[in-house]
């Protein structure tokens, strides 16, 4: 631990070698986890490099309380999570096209427009911390009610609510733009 504190202490500071010596050790096996989570070698690929891009551009305000090993796994199984997550959104929305029998009648550009629509929900549900993101999809596209997604998640119906209210926020801004 104590020599994860200066690691990171000198990356805080700009310490491209010790970066990049952090990148080497540990990517591989950061791939090959991630690849575990979900079972495509590229977007394992893409993860990994997202998640040190991310912590070279955060690095002055990236709070480790673990080990900078446990960290950065742990990092990638959330980013898996949300890409897990973000491909059932997805799927959920090509499903709901696909049934959707007004689709011949629509306009060229309403399609468009309905296609840019969607494409927004999901890159919101993305940004969106994973348990948040689930009690949103849970509420607004299973159709469950807070009490249920809170029995079903063991949370407690306020937690449940808070974080719709987060999650609504979330699109109100985004929607916003």
């Amino acid at each position: 631990m104590t020599g994860d504190i200066e690691i990171i202490g000198r990356i805080r500071r700009g310490d491209i070698k010790e970066f990049e010596t952090l990148f080497r050790s540990s990517y591989g096996s950061l791939v090959k986890y991630a690849r575990t989570l979900i079972r495509d070698q590229d977007t394992a690929e893409e993860i990994v490099q997202d998640l040190f891009f991310n912590f070279w551009q955060n690095k002055e305000k990236i709070k480790i309380e673990s080990s900078l090993n446990g960290y950065l796994f742990r990092s990638v199984h959330n980013r898996c999570l949300h890409y897990i997550e973000h491909l059932k959104v997805v799927e959920r929305h090509e499903r709901e096209m696909s049934y959707n029998p007004d689709n011949e009648a629509e306009s060229p550009a309403d399609q468009l427009q309905y296609k840019e629509l969607q494409a927004k929900i999901a890159r919101t549900i993305e940004k969106l911390p994973v348990n948040c993101a689930k009690i949103f999809c849970m509420n607004r596209f299973d159709g469950l009610k807070y009490s249920e997604i809170a029995e079903k998640l063991s949370i407690s119906i306020k937690t449940v609510e808070a974080n719709m209210g987060k999650a609504l926020k979330e699109f109100r801004r985004a929607l916003a733009e």
